[in-house]
């Protein structure tokens, strides 16, 4: 460990240590906020007006408020009604800083998540579905076989740049106490009031993003080989990515 920066060979442990963190929370999250995603897609895409308007109103909650806040929100307002939460038997769940932030990133991922869906569901020419009920296929088989995977093309890209946002931004879970990357940073900040600490978690965040990015452009090229470039589906956000 000699040829280590000083700074790196005390605590660089503890940078991976809150790496692995970050991993680990922005991966559930963005699972968990698929599933979710993909529930309130549906409920916008609904003929039941009830379910469109408290979809609608959750999308615009999420997406226009900041996520510091809604951490906030879970974090401390559920630290209000422990009492109620201890009842239930989820104060064991909640009293937890890292599931606060899985919540709060979960909650927070699946409102954009709805959204990319939804244009990819409705970027599809109407005439994909009049050529399956031609050929006597039902809706749901229709939707499954013939609109979902080109969907899903629609949605890679944008999908890919709202993990890459969620990378960045579970950098917020540090104030709550959680000790990911930059919790960690912040502690070997506070212990040695070194700044460049910040330029090595920097460039754990870019090495994530980076490797992210490739992953992303290898499977989209892989997924799109059979297509044109002109028939290849472009949502928007392509320099996120590029």
């Amino acid at each position: 460990m000699n040829f280590l920066p000083d700074i790196l060979a005390n605590y660089g442990d503890d940078l991976l240590d809150g790496f692995w963190v970050t991993i680990q929370l922005v991966v559930i999250s963005v699972g968990l906020g698929a599933l979710l995603g993909a529930l309130v897609c549906a409920g916008q895409m609904s003929k039941l007006w009830p379910l469109r308007w408290f979809t609608t109103f959750y999308i615009a909650v999420f997406r226009g408020t900041p996520l510091l806040a809604q951490l906030f929100l879970i974090y401390y307002g559920a630290g209000q009604f422990s009492g109620f939460w201890r009842d239930v038997g989820l104060w064991g769940i909640l009293r937890e800083p890292f599931n606060c932030a899985l919540i709060s990133f979960t909650l927070n991922t699946a409102a954009y998540q709805a959204e990319v869906f939804r244009g990819a569901i409705q970027a599809i020419p109407h005439g994909q579905w009049e050529g399956a009920a031609a050929l006597g296929l039902r809706r749901r088989i229709a939707f499954l076989r013939v609109i979902l995977p080109q969907a899903a093309l629609y949605a890679l890209r944008p999908f890919g740049n709202e993990i890459i946002l969620m990378i960045k931004g579970s950098a917020v879970a540090s104030v709550v106490t959680v000790y990911d990357l930059l919790g960690e940073t912040r502690l070997a900040y506070s212990d040695t009031f070194r700044f460049d600490v910040y330029f090595y978690a920097a460039a754990l965040y870019l090495i994530l993003v980076e490797t992210l990015r490739r992953v992303w452009n290898v499977l989209e090229r892989r997924l799109t080989r059979h297509l044109t470039p002109e028939s290849r589906p472009n949502m928007g956000g392509e320099d996120a990515l590029d």
